[in-house]
């Protein structure tokens, strides 16, 4: 039986953040979230290495069977030449299951769904988008989840009294 090499690839289960989109949780009411891989270059991993990245003017649109990540910023790499590198802003491809993303195209479709970007995140050596299928909340809605959150806030401080 042969052994696995540490060259054929791994998950080693390590999640580290490069960049989240705390405005979605704010303006959606998250349903449903789901991993996709990111079909990047190499100049993009190494930007992303260093730690760089900005997912909070994303957004996913789903297209002729292929989910894409639009608006996402990831800066070139300053160690790349001019023609190795990226174009920062360039729609990429995501990678999803056949039938996973057929059910979350049927369910964009529907009224005021959507697919955010709720985090980018290196797991293992793989970099992965946690996307979030959500409703666009109103003005009220938003200040009725303020209260909540501020309720149960007060509520845990209560208790630890």
């Amino acid at each position: 039986m042969a052994r696995k090499g540490a060259s054929e690839g791994k998950r080693d289960g390590t999640r580290r953040l490069i960049a989240e989109n705390r405005k979605a949780r704010h303006e959606y009411e998250i349903l449903e979230k789901v991993e996709a891989g990111l079909v990047l270059l190499g100049s993009e991993t190494k930007s992303l290495r260093g730690g760089k990245g900005n997912i909070a003017e994303a957004w996913v649109r789903v297209e002729a069977g292929e989910a894409w990540l639009v608006d996402a910023h990831i800066p070139p790499y300053p160690q790349a030449g001019p023609h190795q590198n990226h174009e920062p802003r360039r729609p990429r491809k995501l990678l999803l299951k056949a039938l996973e993303l057929d059910r979350l195209a049927r369910r964009v479709q529907e009224k005021g769904l959507s697919l955010i970007p709720l985090q980018l995140y290196f797991d293992g050596p793989w970099v992965k988008v946690e996307l979030g299928l959500g409703r666009g909340r109103k003005l009220h809605d938003k200040r009725e989840a303020i209260k909540e959150r501020e309720g149960a806030r007060e509520a845990r401080r209560a208790m630890d009294r």
